[in-house]
Order: structure tokens, then C-alpha cells, then sequence
């Protein structure tokens, strides 16, 4: 969620920073902006919409200068407006700085510096950091040192880039994602993300939490948030991350939904001795909890069915966002697995920091090694499914679904074969029926999916798909609660898609289809058992329930992608979304 890049060299500074800022809009935003230092004074230029439309409207990529911020903002203080949009002046516009997280005393902050004169001209904590920055450097004159003082203030997560008119760059990282990049010539980028730098270099500097990175003439110094000087290590970069491009296909997340024939193989490659570690604690362990959100959240709900059919554990799997709230819901030395694609996701990280209290321990399964979470775990599990771009989970969400499979093996083994999913999915792909039947699916107010057993969790994800993609109204629901509710919204206006292979669920599955199609509501049925009840059928390579799973998740992967297609609407960046969420 929004993202930041720095540059400081000896090359203009704008075309760097535009760049990594169109490599980084599948993180989500709404607004642009780019800061430079030119002669001895800094230039902002900033709007709404995407980084391609603001840098046409407002030239961002001919500022003139070597050094400079940009930022893509995903608004949480303030409506989305150019005013609020960053990198934000301080008053005296001898400084300007970008940032991602929120401030929890931000309002306390505004009032003090109003009571000492400064003046705002956005709804943005943004502004209040640097106004706060400006204060200390007045006091202290030295660069370091205020940026120290304004940290020393700041409740919440937050990193931050500050660029001063003496030509220094500045940032600080806490609980937020920053990663600097080391370039040939002298030259530093800072970013949120390594696809801000990754076409410039494959060498990376990770600072750790509470460290401040200053760059100047002299060169790049680390320092904690007491001003002691750190050391650091600068590692390369993996050279999956360089190759983030679309190539053939229309959009990332075509891309991606069509590379898992190849991803179900790859998931958690490398990672075996973990694999078995992760087995092995579960299976001395008394209290076990799954926590995610989103997608994987969804993903947690089906290890938490699969691990019990498998193996007869019983697990928890609870919501990340809830655990703040009812940190009770993680009992005291429980063993904690948390799930999250980019492991950068604030609500999972507060609750592994929660987790970490109660002397949980931690095991991770994410798909960037160098992440936060993975910083935070004992144990940690790659997806090696490569970079996701969309901001729609797919490639990852089955990736997850493969390392569930591959502990549960290591547990209790039994009949599956990943060469036979592998090979059914690649069946799915080439169906020309789905983008049909996503035609007509895309006219719908209204869908709802419908599972039962293993099945629930992906009707779940399913409704999530189609929400994020298609902006349709999606419920996921389950079988057995049809008649509790859900059966009085079913009208001839409605679209429900069953999923139903011939596993132990499907006579009463079609016993709910058939009472829902008594109210006259289309049926769409994903089965490997084509019944009449159906009004359009999507064949299924398979009827055993676990490889069942993986064919209807991308099933209707395909089907909201389409359907977006049809709708005019850029399934890579769903409006108002954001691929990692950051901020609460």
C-alpha cells in the first residue's frame, strides 16, 4: 500500500523516480507526486490518478535535479486531492518529505506545532512529520539529529524519505517496509519495495527496524534511532524480482492465474527442512492458531479443514484484524502460522508481535524471504512463486493451498499427485467456455457461490475473487445454510455458482441447487459431473475434493477475470485496493 523511492546520483533524478514508481502501482494508490532539488531549492509537482496520466499533466519526469523523492499514496488521512497528495513541503519549503503508515497522535502533533506558529495546508499526518522535522532541525541545525527528535515523537508505524535543500536524503523505517538499493557510481535508491530499483541494481541493503539512512556526499550511513552509527550488510537481490513484465499476455493477473502449472510444482521449493520443522512442531504442539487476512485468511480456514481430515489436528484459524482487538483468541505458548503473500501486511504483523508477548512461536509462509514476517518467524516458508503484480491473489492463494499439502504429507501421508493438479490446470486454462459464461455472469447484481466441507473456504475466496475483480456483490456460502437465510435472496436476477465435484458433498450440494433453482436463479455448476439442474457446467479434470480445490479456485479465478474484461475494468488494480496492506 503506496509506495516511496528515493533516488540520490549523479543521473537526473525524475525519470529514475517515475520509473519506480510505475514498477510499484500494484501496490494500490490514487494520487502521484515527485520531488527534486534543484540549484538550492526543492521543486514539487504531484496529482491525482495514475502514475502515467499525472506524469503527462504535470511533466513529472523533466524536473531538473540529482536528487529526489516520489511517492504513489493510497489515502488514509484526508480525500483524495492533489493538496493531500505527497511529497508535502515543510513551511518554510526548505525540506519535503514522503511517507507511508499512519501516526496514531498525529491530531496532538498538528496542535502543537499550530500553538508554535506552523501552518497545514493538507489533511495529512504527512505534513505533520515534516512540520515536526522542521521544528527540531530549527533547534538542533543538524540533519541526523532532528530526524532523531522526530521520531522520538511519533506514535504508530511509519517510514519515511526526507529530502533537505542541502542536498542530504534522509529516511527512517518503523514497522514499515524501506530497502535501499546500491547503484554503480555513488548512487542510492530508497524504497518501499525492491521493483522501485531492480531494473538499476541487484544490490540491496536491508536496514533493520528503527534505523535511519542518510545519504550525502560523503555516502550512505546507517544509524539507529539514538543516532549510533550501524553496520550493514548489502546483499543481491533474487533475479526473479527483475522480471516483473507481462509479456505476452494483456494484464499481470492473466499472467499469473496462467502460471500455476508451474507454481503448485514450485511452491515451497527450497524450503523442505522447513517444511518438516513446521510438521514436526505441529505435531507437539497443543495449542496451534493460522492467522492471515484476506485471501489468506480463506487460506488459514482450509489448512485448518485439511490438517484435521488429514491428521485429526485441531487447529484455530483466526482473522489477523480481530486479534488486537482479543488478543485472547492466541493462547499463551501456542505455535502461531502466519500467512500473508507480501509478509508485509500490518494486521499480521501486529498480531505476531502480540503472538511474540505470549511466547508464541512464529512460523512464517510468505513469498519474499526478506520480508518483515519473516524476520519476525523461528520457521519460515517460501511460496517461490515469484513476483504477484495483481493485486488479486491467485498464483499465491494455491501456492498457500500446496504448502498446507506438503506439511500435511510430512504428517500423514496419503494419495496426491502434484505433476496430476499440475496437468489439470493446464486442462482448466485452455477451457474456452469460462470467458463465455463470464459474459453473462458479468450482467449479474448479484452472485453468490455455494460449498460444502473443503469446498466452504474456497466459496469463500471465490466471493472474494469476484468482488475485488468484477465490482459485483459476492457472498460465499455454505451448503448447510442455505435454508437459514441465503435462500431469500434467490431470484431469477441471481447467478450462484456451485461447486460440486462427485466427492462425499455432491448429493446434498445438488440437493441445494435444485432448491435454488426452484426460485429460479441461474446456475452455474463447477463440477466433474455435468446434472440438468445446471445452466452452464465448467468441467473439473477431477472429483477428489483436494485436487478439487485447486481447480474451482482457478476456475473462478478465470471467470472474475473475464468478467472484469467485460465490466471495462482493470483487473490488475481493482479501485480502492491495494496489494499490500500496510496501514490499518
Amino acid at each position: 500500500m503506496c509506495s516511496i523511492i528515493g533516488y540520490y546520483g549523479n543521473n537526473f533524478a525524475a525519470p529514475l523516480l517515475v520509473k519506480g514508481l510505475s514498477r510499484m502501482e500494484y501496490r494500490g494508490y490514487d494520487s502521484v507526486g515527485v520531488a527534486t532539488k534543484s540549484d538550492d531549492s526543492i521543486l514539487v509537482k504531484k496529482g491525482v490518478g495514475r502514475v502515467s496520466q499525472v506524469n503527462e499533466s504535470e511533466s513529472l519526469d523533466s524536473m531538473p535535479g540529482n536528487i529526489g523523492i516520489g511517492h504513489t499514496r493510497w489515502a488514509t488521512h484526508g480525500i483524495v486531492n492533489s493538496q493531500n497528495a505527497h511529497p508535502h513541503y515543510s513551511n518554510s519549503t526548505k525540506i519535503a518529505l514522503v511517507h507511508n503508515g499512519t501516526l496514531e497522535n498525529d491530531d496532538e502533533l498538528r496542535e502543537f506545532l499550530t500553538k508554535e506558529g506552523f501552518t497545514f495546508l493538507s489533511e495529512t499526518d504527512t505534513e505533520v512529520i515534516v512540520n515536526l522535522l522542521e521544528y527540531n532541525y530549527l533547534k538542533s541545525h543538524n540533519v541526523l539529529q532532528s530526524v532523531c527528535d522526530t521520531v522520538s515523537s511519533l506514535k504508530g508505524n511509519f517510514s519515511f524519505v526526507s529530502l533537505f535543500d542541502n542536498g542530504t536524503l534522509i529516511a527512517a523505517r518503523f514497522h514499515e517496509p524501506l530497502i535501499i538499493g546500491v547503484g554503480n557510481n555513488s548512487s542510492y535508491y530508497i524504497s518501499s519495495d525492491v521493483l522501485g530499483f531492480v531494473d538499476k541494481t541487484d544490490q540491496a541493503i536491508y536496514p533493520d527496524n528503527g534505523n535511519i539512512v542518510l545519504v550525502d556526499s560523503t555516502g550512505l550511513s546507517i544509524y539507529d534511532f539514538d543516532a549510533r552509527k550501524m553496520s550493514y550488510e548489502v546483499v543481491t537481490i533474487s533475479k526473479e524480482f527483475g522480471d516483473v513484465y507481462k509479456g505476452d499476455f494483456a494484464h499481470f493477473t492473466l499472467k499469473e492465474i496462467s502460471e500455476q502449472p508451474d507454481t503448485i510444482l514450485q511452491a515451497g521449493e527450497f524450503c523442505s527442512p522447513e517444511i518438516i520443522k513446521c510438521a514436526k512442531l505441529l505435531q507437539d504442539s497443543n495449542s496451534i492458531c493460522f492467522i492471515g487476512s484476506g485471501s489468506s485468511y480463506n487460506a488459514a480456514l482450509l489448512a485448518k479443514n485439511l490438517l484435521l481430515k488429514y491428521t485429526g489436528i485441531k487447529i484455530d484459524a483466526i482473522m489477523a484484524s480481530e486479534i488486537s482487538s482479543s488478543p485472547e483468541l492466541l493462547p499463551e505458548n501456542s505455535t502461531i502460522i502466519a500467512i500473508s503473500q507480501s509478509g508485509e501486511s500490518a494486521d499480521v504483523l501486529e498480531s505476531v508481535f502480540i503472538a511474540k508477548k505470549k511466547k508464541c512461536k512464529i512460523i512464517s509462509i510468505v513469498n519474499s524471504m526478506t520480508c518483515s514476517l519473516a524476520s519476525e518467524s523461528s520457521i519460515v516458508i517460501g511460496l517461490n512463486c515469484g513476483p504477484e503484480i495483481g493485486v488479486a491473489a491467485t498464483k499465491s492463494f494455491t501456492s498457500q493451498i500446496a504448502i498446507f499439502l506438503k506439511i500435511i504429507l510430512e504428517i500423514s501421508p496419503f494419495p496426491i499427485s502434484f505433476e496430476e493438479i499440475s496437468n489439470g490446470i493446464a486442462q482448466i486454462l485452455s477451457n474456452k467456455i469460462i470467458p463465455e459464461i463470464s459474459t453473462e455472469l458479468s450482467h449479474s447484481s448479484d452472485l453468490y457461490v455455494l460449498g460444502r466441507g473443503l469446498h466452504y473456504p474456497i466459496s469463500l475466496e471465490s466471493a472474494l475473487k469476484l468482488k475485488e475483480l468484477t465490482y459485483i456483490h459476492a457472498e460465499g456460502i455454505a451448503g448447510g445454510e442455505l435454508k437459514h437465510g441465503p435462500l431469500a435472496l434467490m431470484d431469477k436476477s441471481t447467478f450462484v455458482i456451485m461447486l460440486n465435484p462427485n466427492d462425499s458433498t455432491y448429493v446434498e450440494t445438488l440437493t441445494s441447487a435444485k432448491e435454488i433453482k426452484s426460485r429460479e436463479a441461474i446456475i452455474i455448476g463447477i463440477s466433474d459431473k455435468n446434472n440438468p439442474v445446471y445452466d452452464y457446467w465448467i468441467k473439473t479434470p477431477s472429483s477428489d475434493p483436494v485436487t478439487s480445490i485447486f481447480y474451482e479456485s482457478i476456475i473462478v479465478q478465470l471467470l472474475s477475470y473475464f468478467a472484469a474484461l467485460q465490466k471495462d475494468v482493470n483487473p490488475d488494480y481493482p479501485r480502492n485496493l491495494a496489494k499490500s496492506v500496510t496501514v490499518k
